[in-house]
């Protein structure tokens, strides 16, 4: 008894019901021509992940519901297993469908529901409690959806002893840097413990701030993962399961397959794949077709630049220049270079006269000066504006620049620096960011990043002589306390017993409590580490708890 199994990471968009369903035909159809007898798509497939608040809408449900029942009838040949969200006349479900022969055969229901991080499934979904084998050609599949691997025990009591030959295992699984060792872990230790094949198949693509990385994959009865399919680009990812002699075997036919195995994961480079991948799907899947940038001459906006032309085409990127009496010959310079090493369009608007005339306007208020933050924070207001208006005229997309760290302590602008429609490098550390543009010019064997824009101090350049240290800590030490207090949650008292100042660990953890304000107000930019800002860390605005050595409200 042996089947081939083809699983699908395809690129779905939320809510576009016929053109989800359209890619299941089409790489239904490629997978039968490779001899596939089973073709698996990944969680939610047909609708899109996630779908949030859409579920809450009866009609998005009754919609989703038609647009299976029409591709179900339009399916003769290989199974299919589509992910989908149900409802009818009950609870909501997510869901995996089993199609064959033109027909709904059966619908399995994820048992375990996330609800921690970026997911909110107990929001919408209620548990299924009923496992599902499905027989192809003397070939049983347990079925399982995402999270329902990840705890072994429940696992083997929800599936109570029945007999089975492989689990199936359909996923949307968000990417952050170095998650794919974990989910190799996940798939290889539930394989072993069932002494059964796994396979998984992941959805790729963008989504608001997720990113999906695909990296399907196959898993022995042993527990060894065997190949994955591609990183952050669509792919089909066949294996074969024999049954023999009460031995599940498994292999991966290297003819119809682009697998790796055993991947190598090198952190920037897998960073690198999923801005370029969030920003390009960002952009195209709200109907947008060029960006706009501000080119500073620093390297938050180089970096940008380049992730937006790589992602989108140099044709469809343009750079704006908006220097004051502030700005450096050298860093003018600089952005026009990046400019030209891109190959896009490059405008220089100065905005000395119109400094010179908002600060006469302003004048006539007591108390008005150009001495403090204000006339600082109206130099990136200025430029905010210049941005938001060409892209109401022209139609282009404004991307935003600021980093992770920035964005954490309050660095930036409101209606300045963060005016725009998409943050690419949000939740990109700022010494991360160096080592991506390091990336950049390594593997372009050239400088695509003017070298002195890499080794230049960082400055706003919004005074005489400024530069980011006289207000922040030195960004090794920055981003380190921030990882620590923001994706580990460490306390003040933990990280004094670290080495880190006392003094600087109160001063950063006071910014960033103080600045949520503003990131509610930012942008939505790609996710990139186990705890962005957004979706997976949602502190309140009004708040006076601010934690001291002891963990007593500063006491």
């Amino acid at each position: 008894m042996a089947i081939r199994i083809a699983l699908v990471q395809c690129n779905a968009t939320v809510g576009d019901l016929g053109g989800n369903a359209a890619l299941v035909r089409s790489y239904a159809d490629q997978a039968q021509t490779y001899g596939a007898q089973v073709v698996v798509f990944p969680e939610l497939c047909l609708c899109g992940y996630p779908p949030e608040d859409l579920l809450l809408r009866p009609q998005f449900l009754q919609d989703t519901q038609y647009a299976l029942d029409q591709l179900a009838m339009s399916r003769q040949g290989p199974v299919l297993l589509v992910g989908f969200a149900e409802q009818q006349d009950g609870p909501t479900h997510n869901s995996l469908a089993v199609i064959r022969d033109g027909k709904i055969e059966a619908v399995y229901r994820k048992g375990l529901l996330p609800n921690y991080g970026v997911f909110d499934e107990k929001r919408y979904f209620s548990a299924g409690f009923e496992p599902v084998i499905v027989d192809i050609n003397g070939v049983k599949l347990a079925l399982s959806i995402c999270e329902d691997i990840w705890t072994i025990d429940w696992l083997e009591r929800f599936l109570d002893g029945r007999e089975f030959d492989t689990i199936i295992n359909a996923s949307a699984s968000p990417f952050y840097a170095g998650k794919i060792r974990q989910r190799q872990d996940i798939v290889g230790r539930c394989a072993k413990h069932f002494k059964r094949p796994v396979l998984y198949c992941n959805m790729v693509g963008g989504q608001d701030e997720l990113v999906f990385d695909g990296r399907s994959m196959a898993a022995d009865a042993q527990g060894n993962i065997l190949a994955c399919a591609k990183a952050f680009e669509e792919d089909i990812f066949y294996a074969d399961i024999e049954v023999k002699g009460g031995e599940r075997i498994i292999s991966v036919p290297q003819e119809t397959s682009s697998v790796v195995s055993q991947p190598s994961v090198d952190p920037v480079s897998e960073v690198w794949q999923a801005l370029v991948l969030g920003t390009r799907d960002y952009v195209r899947k709200n109907g947008f077709s060029k960006v706009m940038i501000g080119l500073s001459g620093g390297i938050d906006s180089a970096l940008t630049a380049v992730i937006a032309v790589e992602a989108l085409g140099k044709e469809n990127v343009v750079g704006v220049t908006m220097p004051s009496r502030f700005n450096s010959p050298d860093t003018q310079s600089d952005a026009q270079k990046l400019a030209g090493n891109l190959g896009i369009q490059f405008h220089s608007l100065p905005i000395e006269g119109v400094l010179k005339n908002f600060s006469e306007v302003l004048s006539v208020v007591p108390g008005w000066d150009e001495k403090g933050l204000a006339y600082e924070n109206l130099q990136a207001r200025i430029r905010g504006s210049l941005m938001m208006s060409l892209s109401n005229q022209l139609g282009h997309l404004v991307l935003t620049t600021g980093n992770k760290s920035e964005t954490a302590v309050g660095y930036c602008t409101l209606y300045g620096d963060m005016a725009g429609g998409f943050a690419v490098i949000k939740d990109v550390p700022k010494t991360l960011v160096y080592q991506l543009s390091n990336y950049v010019n390594k593997t372009s064997g050239r400088e695509v990043i003017p070298q002195s824009t890499v080794d230049r101090i960082p400055s706003a350049e919004l005074r005489d002589n400024q530069k980011d240290s006289d207000s922040l800590p030195e960004y090794d030490v920055l981003d380190a306390v921030l990882q620590r207090y923001i994706e580990q949650e460490k306390s003040p008292l933990e990280m004094i017993d670290e080495g880190f100042p006392a003094r600087t660990i109160g001063r950063v953890i006071r910014l960033v409590d103080l600045a949520e304000y503003k990131r509610r107000q930012s942008p939505p930019g790609i996710k990139i580490t186990p705890r962005a800002f957004g979706r997976d860390r949602r502190m309140p605005i009004t708040n006076r708890y601010r934690p001291g050595p002891s963990g007593q409200n500063g006491a």
